[in-house]
């Protein structure tokens, strides 16, 4: 084995190591990404208020058993929200690394 085999050799195995997705890097970021928006929608209809506060958003509690347009219901929507962006982040980082091989 020649120098020029063994650099081309370290060469590809940092650039599959830097091309590979952390899935779960993916997954704690969606989860954050998602928890957060839905907990900051949720908190900013309630500080609004008004008559009809969040009928739109209030919807999500036929998914979301718990969930309601309210302080502890934007904690409990964080926690749904986290964990479907978790999955969510997580499948896309799986389903890229399967397809880099």
């Amino acid at each position: 084995m020649t120098q020029n085999d063994e650099i081309d050799e370290i060469d590809e195995t940092l650039k599959d190591a830097l091309l590979r997705m952390n899935a779960r890097a993916w997954g704690i970021g969606m989860g954050i990404l998602l928890g957060t928006g839905l907990c900051l929608a949720t908190n900013i209809l309630v500080i609004r208020g008004g008559p009809n506060m969040g009928q739109h958003l209030g919807l999500l509690a036929i998914y979301l058993p718990g969930y309601s347009v309210s302080f502890l219901g934007s904690l409990i929507g964080f926690v749904y929200a986290f964990v479907g962006g978790y999955g969510l982040g997580r499948l896309i980082g799986t389903v890229y690394n399967y397809l880099l091989k």
